[in-house]
């Protein structure tokens, strides 16, 4: 080849321009696309069109997808932990410790309300599929794609001395995960239900009035918070008739907003912008506690904020928060105004990790703030529950606990000694060794129940 011909000389030349166009397109293009790239971050950090749009989109996508790897496998959601023991059913009965009565649970197995005695016999049991309460209700389809049956349990149940019981339904894998309020007869048959997105937990008044925690995603930009995510999941207080109708609703983070205790919604984390007060307890304050709890008037509702680690009083009737405070506890749930004029709660973080787990369970002064009694368990037998739990004051003193995570209820003496602990029976997994949690467990006054709810039915074995 001579490489002097001029004919091929102006083949090369045009080669090289085009390879030169393809490069400069290829960086034209990459260029173009880190802009898109920084122009739409921008956007979406100062919420213009079409930032907000473009961040929906993302955060749908990757709540789609969540769903969707959960949806496949139960295993995988905080429904079902690894077993910490082989243990199942009672493991420890010292009945002159214990308080008398059946013990109440909920499993994150399945939608069933137990009702068991000391030997872990089932003498009652409520079980309805979720699926089966809507296809048979008026209302049904006002959740569009709810999960699996697999995927749903009851949250929190309530007894009535006929055999009826109120239970809230929750969704594992979903938001929002509340999954609506049900009342059963004796014979798992439905009475009413509102489908209402109900979560957690709900308190009964004297009267029969029912009020219950919902919440929904909310789009508005609150005076002050702006920095808080758009859409986000809010708490309401949702008051029901004893029928399961609707008589009112309370925005939660409104009042909370709209009072003197406003500067603690200025503690909301970053990871808790898109559910910025994580609402999970609803207490009726009654006369007995209200005689004693300088905070609060009968009536007025304990409130439990968890991602701002706050606990509050709001009046119903006036939808003002009364009371709020922090205090030496995180992540926290269930408090409970003691007759005493105390607070009971569990607090789920606050052991720091020591030896005998995370977790503990105090009794407080609110006025002082001082813990004048605790359990957190023992390097054997530790206290360990990342999210939910709950605990019971006895009327002989000692003090119910629910390990939620690691499946189990515990019952101690003011000592600390262990007078009574269920480990729940069932078991599930590929190997055989994730244990469900426990959901809610209360003890019962044998004497407030009908007679025929505690004749033993089976032994809970599995």
């Amino acid at each position: 080849m001579n490489i002097h011909d001029p004919k091929q000389k102006q083949v090369d030349v045009g080669g090289a321009h085009t390879r030169s166009d393809k490069l400069f397109y290829a960086a034209f293009v990459a260029a173009l696309g880190i802009l898109i790239f920084l122009v739409g971050s921008l956007l979406t950090v100062a919420e213009y069109f079409p930032g907000p749009q473009i961040s929906r989109a993302l955060e749908g996508g990757k709540a789609l997808y969540a769903r969707y790897n959960q949806t496949k496998d139960v295993y995988g959601t905080d429904l079902w932990y690894p077993e910490r023991r082989k243990d199942k059913g009672v493991t420890v009965k010292r009945e002159h410790l214990m308080q008398e009565g059946p013990t109440l649970y909920m499993s994150g197995s399945e939608p069933t309300v137990y009702l068991i005695d000391a030997d872990g016999n089932v003498l009652h049991s409520w079980t309805k599929q979720f699926s089966e309460i809507w296809s048979a209700d008026p209302d049904a389809g006002w959740m569009k794609e709810p999960q699996p049956d697999s995927h749903v349990y009851i949250r929190r149940a309530h007894v009535f001395p006929n055999g009826d019981v109120v239970a809230i339904y929750e969704g594992a894998g979903d938001t929002p995960y509340g999954y609506g309020v049900v009342k059963l007869d004796r014979d798992s048959q439905v009475i009413w239900s509102y489908p209402g997105r109900a979560h957690h937990q709900f308190d009964i008044g004297p009267d029969g009035t029912i009020y219950v925690l919902t919440h929904e995603f909310i789009e508005d930009e609150i005076d002050g918070f702006a920095h808080i995510a758009k859409p986000r999941l809010e708490d309401f207080l949702v008051i029901l008739s004893p029928e399961g109708k609707e008589l009112k609703k309370i925005r939660l983070f409104t009042a909370l907003a709209d009072s003197e205790f406003r500067q603690l919604l200025y503690t909301i984390s970053s990871w808790g912008l898109a559910d910025p007060t994580h609402a999970n307890t609803v207490e009726y304050i009654g006369d007995e506690a209200a005689a004693n709890f300088p905070f609060g008037e009968e009536g007025q509702i304990m409130l439990s904020f968890r991602e701002i680690n706050t606990i509050a009083v709001l009046d119903p009737e006036t939808e003002e928060v009364t009371w709020a405070t922090i205090g030496p506890w995180l992540g926290q749930h269930d408090p409970d105004v003691l007759p005493n004029g105390n607070i009971l709660l569990f607090d789920n973080y606050g052991n720091f990790n020591r030896p005998n787990g995370i977790s503990r369970v105090i009794e407080f002064d609110p006025k002082t703030k001082e813990i004048l009694w605790e359990y957190a368990g023992t390097a054997q037998s530790p206290l360990a529950s990342t999210i939910r739990s709950d605990q019971q004051r006895l009327a002989n003193g000692n003090t119910l606990i629910t390990e939620s995570d690691g499946g189990r209820i515990v019952e101690v003496t003011p000592d600390g000694e262990i007078a009574w602990e269920f480990v729940n029976p069932v078991r599930g997994g590929p190997d055989g060794d994730r244990i469900p949690i426990m959901a809610w467990t209360e003890r019962l006054d044998p004497d407030s129940l009908d007679p025929s709810l505690l004749q033993p039915r089976q032994q809970l074995t599995q």
